[in-house]
C-alpha cells in the first residue's frame, strides 16, 4: 500500500459512504497517519456503531446525513481539508428497480458533495467511480457516468480553488455485495454454486489496491482528471473453479443467466478516451474533454502513449488470470484465509 505518512497529517478527512467497505478500509488507514479529525457521513446508524466500537478512536467522528441533503453536507464539512466520496447505490439489480433512487444518490448526490466542497474551499475531492459507467447498459453504470460528467464540468467551470478529480475500478475483491462472498455464503449453505455466464470476465482488484488508487488521485489528480488502475481479469468460471479447489467444494455449478443489467465484459477506459489517455505506469490518467481541445496535437504530442487495444482497456483485453493465479490472489486475503480456517476447524458450514 502507498505510503502517505505526511498526506494527512493535521489534516481533516471527510469520507463520504464511510462504513462501506472502502469507507472502513480508507477510514483505518487514514486514522493510522495521524490525521486532526476523519470524519465519516454516512446513512446508516447501525453500521456507524459498529464503526465507532471498531476503531474506539478520539480522532474519529461520526456523523449521520444523507449525499442527497445539501445542507446537512455543508454544515458536515465545515473546517474540512479532503473528501473521498465513496457514497453511492452501488448493487445493479436494486439500481434497475429503483432507478429514481440511484439517481438521486449516485448523480444528484455527487452534485451537492461538489457543491459543498466549492462553497467550503475544500481543498481536494476524490469522485469514486465505476468501470460500469463506461459505455453504461445499466442504471448503475449510467448514474456513475453521470456523476463523472458532474465532476468534469465542475472541474473545467473553476469555480473555487477546489481540485477535483476522480477514480474508476473494476470488482474489488470481498468487498460487501460482492461475487465472491456470495460463493462463500452459498458453500457454508451446501449449495450449488449459481453462475450467471461462465465466459463473463470482470477485473480483479484487492481492497489495498482500490485505496492506493484513491490516495494516488488525492495527491496527483486535478482538473477533471479521471484514474484508473492497472488490473488483470478473471473469468467467472475460472473464478469459481479457483474457490472449488481451495475450499474442496464438490457441490457442482448451476447456470441461471445474467442478471438485469449485467454486461459480459467491463470496461475501464473507452475507445473515445483513448486520445486523451495517458500510461503513467501503475495507473491510466485520462484527461478531461475540453471544447477546443486539439486531437492531433494529443495523438501525436505524446499525451496518447500507451498500449491499449483500440477496442479501450476492458476485462476482456487485459491480462487474463488463471486458476492458479486467482487462487493466489484469493489466498492474500484475510477474509478468504479466516473461512479456511473455519473450514479446517469444521466450524465453516452451517448445519
Amino acid at each position: 500500500m502507498s505510503d502517505n505518512k505526511t498526506t494527512f497529517k493535521n489534516k481533516t478527512v471527510l469520507v463520504t459512504g464511510g462504513t462501506g467497505s472502502f469507507g472502513e478500509a480508507v477510514v483505518a488507514h487514514l486514522l493510522a497517519h495521524d490525521p486532526k479529525m476523519v470524519i465519516v457521513y454516512s446513512r446508516d446508524e447501525k453500521k456507524q456503531f459498529d464503526i465507532r466500537n471498531r476503531f474506539n478512536h478520539d480522532k474519529l467522528r461520526l456523523i449521520i446525513g444523507d449525499v442527497r441533503d445539501s445542507r446537512a453536507l455543508e454544515r458536515a464539512m465545515h473546517g474540512v481539508d479532503m473528501v473521498f466520496h465513496a457514497a453511492a447505490l452501488k448493487y445493479v439489480p436494486n439500481c434497475e428497480f429503483f432507478p429514481v433512487e440511484a439517481l438521486m444518490t449516485n448523480s444528484l448526490g455527487t452534485h451537492n458533495v461538489i457543491e459543498a466542497a466549492i462553497n467550503g474551499g475544500i481543498k481536494n475531492v476524490v469522485v469514486l467511480s465505476t468501470d460500469k459507467a463506461v459505455y453504461p447498459i445499466n442504471t448503475m453504470g449510467m448514474t456513475k457516468a453521470l456523476a463523472e460528467k458532474i465532476m468534469i464540468a465542475a472541474s473545467i467551470e473553476k469555480r473555487g480553488a477546489t481540485d477535483l478529480c476522480g477514480t474508476r475500478y473494476g470488482n474489488v475483491m470481498y468487498t460487501r455485495g460482492s461475487v465472491i462472498p456470495f460463493f462463500i455464503e452459498r458453500m457454508k449453505h451446501k449449495k450449488p454454486l449459481t453462475l450467471t455466464n461462465g465466459g463473463m470476465t470482470r477485473f480483479m482488484m484487492s481492497l489495498d489496491e482500490a485505496i492506493d488508487l484513491v490516495l494516488f488521485a488525492l495527491v496527483n489528480g486535478k482538473s477533471g482528471e479521471i484514474y484508473v488502475r492497472k488490473a488483470p481479469a478473471a473469468t467467472m468460471t475460472d473464478l469459481i473453479q479457483a474457490l472449488a479447489e481451495l475450499f474442496k467444494y464438490k457441490k457442482g455449478v448451476v447456470e441461471v443467466g445474467a442478471r438485469p443489467g449485467e454486461k459480459l465484459h467491463e470496461t475501464l477506459i473507452s475507445t473515445e478516451e483513448l486520445s486523451r489517455t495517458e500510461d503513467i505506469g501503475d495507473y491510466y490518467k485520462i484527461i478531461p474533454e475540453l471544447a477546443k481541445m486539439d486531437y492531433k496535437e494529443h495523438n501525436f504530442g505524446g499525451l496518447a502513449a500507451h498500449n491499449i487495444s483500440a477496442e479501450g482497456y476492458t476485462s476482456a483485453n487485459t491480462a487474463r488470470l488463471t486458476v492458479k493465479e486467482i487462487k493466489k490472489l484469493l489466498l492474500a486475503l484475510p477474509e478468504i484465509r479466516k473461512e479456511l480456517s473455519l473450514l479446517k476447524k469444521g466450524r465453516f458450514y452451517h448445519e
